[in-house]
């Protein structure tokens, strides 16, 4: 497939509003139903009958990219509510600080899973694109744009619990159904070259200023994870996929990768996404978080 097909094509369709936010659920449901089809076959036989409880920690780094919409919804000092594009150049450019850590505890086919992230971004490269005064919103040209940054805070908490209907030599296939919890904030400070001016007299957004919000989301997720074995080998691929709407429209979490498993812990490498929809009038809108992430699983 050609990649940059779909990133000049696939991805602006799929996040404007010509696919509507409940034909991309649709759709990712598809996948999901698709996924468990095609698997089942390959992971079913005997499901081995522990009734210890067994638990795993993985500590791990995660350094994703971001990129997405701003929409203020508090006035400024400047006058005006303005909404903002934001997308960072590269991993380790923008990203001050993260901590992440999830773990479970499983006794027999019965399991609980919880996963927490923070991750701190700043100067990350951004643009006014519009001016909302008072419901009318004025386009800003990015030609104006003298220099425009932003500040992005985000606290992750998933917590949901498991069941596997699947598990044997080939690997395992849980679905689970629990929370994720966003606390998310922004700052952003721009300056442009010439002031906005409103189309009412006397309404105007000055050249220079900032503006700062924050966000709480709580929304029900449901989704599976698990593991494909590679044969009779250490290595393994892990996945993990969950939709969920509440406080947001719509959002969505999935990786993949490959494992390794020594005597006392595994070796993870995986693709990470997390992805928020809310309203035109919100703060976060298709704003998406994505990159690799390493840890160790150890397990006792």
């Amino acid at each position: 497939m050609n990649i940059q097909y779909v990133r000049k094509v696939v991805a602006p369709v799929w996040g404007s509003k010509i696919v509507p936010g409940y034909c991309r659920q649709a759709m990712l449901s598809a996948v999901f139903i698709l996924f468990l089809i095609l698997f089942l076959p390959f992971i079913v036989s005997a499901q081995p009958s522990g009734s210890q409880w067994q638990f795993s920690i993985t500590p791990y780094v995660w350094l994703p990219d971001i990129d997405g919409t701003l929409s203020y919804d508090v006035p400024s000092r400047a006058g005006g509510r303005p909404t903002v594009s934001v997308g960072s150049d590269s991993y380790l450019e923008n990203l001050d600080f993260g901590l992440m850590i999830n773990g479970d505890a499983r006794k027999g086919r019965w399991s609980v899973y919880t996963d927490v992230i923070y991750i701190d971004f700043s100067n990350t490269n951004s643009k006014i694109e519009s001016i909302d005064f008072a419901n009318n919103k004025i386009p800003v040209s990015r030609s104006i744009d003298a220099g425009t940054e932003s500040s992005l805070r985000a606290a992750v908490w998933t917590l949901a619990g498991g069941y596997s209907v699947l598990q044997g030599d080939r690997g395992r296939l849980e679905v689970l159904a629990g929370f994720r919890y966003l606390h998310f904030k922004a700052s952003t400070d721009w300056r442009l070259a010439v002031a906005i001016d409103g189309p009412v007299g006397g309404q105007s957004f000055a050249r220079a200023g900032s503006v700062t919000q924050r966000v709480d989301l709580w929304d029900g997720i449901i989704g599976l994870r698990g593991r494909l074995n590679i044969g009779s080998s250490r290595f393994y691929v892990p996945y993990y996929f969950d939709v969920g709407t509440g406080s947001s429209n719509f959002t969505w979490q999935g990786l993949a990768g490959l494992g390794y498993g020594f005597k006392w812990f595994d070796l993870v490498l995986v693709y990470r996404h997390l992805f928020y929809d809310m309203d035109d009038d919100k703060l976060i809108q298709d704003t998406r978080f994505s990159g690799p992430a390493l840890g160790l699983t150890f397990r006792f």
